[in-house]
């Protein structure tokens, strides 16, 4: 039988269990580090279909890595499973899981007969937390070749052009007081996080092409009539690569410090997280991609008309830098609704999104498939030489 063939026949005899799963995962939303029940299910999935699993990898109690075959050949495939605060699975993480195990499972059966050893890692708080980079820096991807993962969003893309990002907390602490009797002894938090918020209104105007600034208050205070002695809130500079970040993100803080010397409050400024880069697409990889996912039926827009779809970030780029990857996009068909929004989370649960994470599933696998069989691009892959 033709192996394509065999594996459209595995996913879609094993199509009511992945819908399932993801649905479970859209039902019970996990923030991330917390997604014990998602990582269980996904792992359990995985267990069943025939791989071998081990949990908690890298001292991260939801994360592990599932692994079948001896190949040569080492095809990574990414799950993630974290939801976002408030709104749920609005960014389609229940899909990525479901199709994640889908691949995995599918490919765990002809393993041998491609040459190929295949992973499925299982990537905790992928919304701010970096669990990919966390894995990267333990080794948890050592020794692979090429890693690909697929995300839901409004329409099919093939490149994936996110920007690097850098996450942090800050907290002004001032001194508290009766805001009416004694207001002059206290020295007023809220105010420093309100001027530093003045100060980076004003740096939009001056910000280079690329960068965005993104911030939320956590905590401003307990009560109107008490000076707020300590004020919290978090903030994300996003910019074209490592390097625009790590040149204009000293701006951002310096207005923070200007919040902090107008009042007289202290600062501390903490990274959630090591920054996500920028994203390298392997364009061999994504060509194979593009065909294969032609071959299932989607369709890729005109970039022209497609919206603005070089935003947004994720932990996955750290791994683009190390090994050859890609991070297509799965349509489904979400419009106007898009990701983080309530709406969009409505639609990763409907069938033209179950049908979207069978044809990721197999898309990922007929491309490993097309990447095992290629004499050349296996050699390519081997030796670590990308093709950008």
């Amino acid at each position: 039988m033709d192996v394509k063939r065999e594996i459209r026949d595995i996913v879609e005899k094993s199509r009511r269990d992945l819908v399932d799963l993801s649905h479970r995962i859209h039902a019970t939303p996990e923030v991330g580090f917390e997604e014990e029940c998602s990582a269980e299910w996904v792992a359990s999935a995985l267990s069943d279909g025939g791989l071998d699993v081990e949990a908690g990898v890298c001292d991260l109690p939801t994360a592990f890595v599932a692994r079948a075959g001896s190949g040569p050949l080492h095809i990574g495939i990414c799950a993630e499973y974290d939801a976002l605060p408030g709104i749920g699975h609005a960014c389609g993480h229940n899909l990525i899981a479901a199709s994640a195990v889908g691949a995995g499972v599918a490919l765990a059966r002809v393993a041998d007969d491609l040459g190929i050893t295949v992973s499925v890692f299982g990537t905790p708080a992928e919304e701010g937390g970096g669990g990919k980079i966390i894995m990267l820096d333990g080794g948890a991807f050592e020794g692979v070749h090429a890693a690909m993962m697929v995300h839901p969003a409004p329409m099919d893309l093939v490149e994936a052009k996110p920007l690097a990002v850098s996450h942090f907390e800050v907290r002004f602490r001032g001194k508290s007081a009766h805001a009416s009797a004694f207001p002059q002894i206290g020295i007023n938090a809220a105010d420093a996080m309100t001027v530093s918020q003045v100060g980076i209104g004003l740096l939009r105007q001056h910000m280079p092409h690329h960068c965005q600034i993104h911030g939320i208050v956590t905590h401003g205070g307990d009560a109107p009539n008490i000076v707020p002695e300590a004020t919290e809130g978090r903030w994300y500079v996003r910019g074209k690569s490592l390097a625009q970040i790590e040149e204009f993100e000293p701006r951002v803080r310096k207005c923070f410090e200007a919040g902090a010397l107008a009042t007289g409050c202290s600062l501390e400024i903490e990274a959630q997280s090591k920054p996500y880069s920028e994203f390298r697409n392997d364009m061999g990889i994504a060509a194979r991609y593009r065909e294969n996912a032609i071959a299932l039926g989607r369709k890729f827009p005109d970039l022209s008309k497609a919206g603005n779809f070089e935003t947004g970030s994720t932990d996955m780029a750290n791994v683009s830098l190390a090994i050859p990857a890609i991070h297509p996009m799965m349509g489904i068909e979400s419009l106007p609704a898009v990701n983080h929004q309530a709406e969009f989370a409505a639609h990763c649960a409907k069938p033209v999104a179950d049908a979207a994470l069978v044809d990721a599933a197999l898309a990922m696998a007929w491309t490993t498939v097309d990447l095992a069989s290629d004499a050349s691009e296996r050699a390519r892959l081997i030796a670590g030489t990308r093709l950008d």
